[in-house]
């Protein structure tokens, strides 16, 4: 099972979005994009809280990406 985490090497602010998309092998960008989208169609405000409890609960991601490792 694959453990979410905050990205140390991608972040802008704490790293949710970079570490979700080191996770899942995204773009970070486009899983930025797409949270601007839904943050537009369902109101920021439970964006926001959603970020802020994410920031609290989500442990810290390695410093380095190792991409010799098979993901799985």
């Amino acid at each position: 099972m694959k453990r979410i985490y905050r990205s140390q090497t991608d972040k802008k602010i704490a790293g949710i979005f970079g570490g979700i998309a080191e996770v899942y092998n995204l773009d970070p960008s486009l899983v930025r994009l797409l949270a601007v989208f839904v943050g537009i169609a369902s109101g920021i405000f439970p964006l926001i809280i959603t970020y802020v409890v994410a920031w609290i609960i989500m442990p810290k991601g390695p410093t380095t990406v190792d991409l010799s490792r098979s993901p799985g």
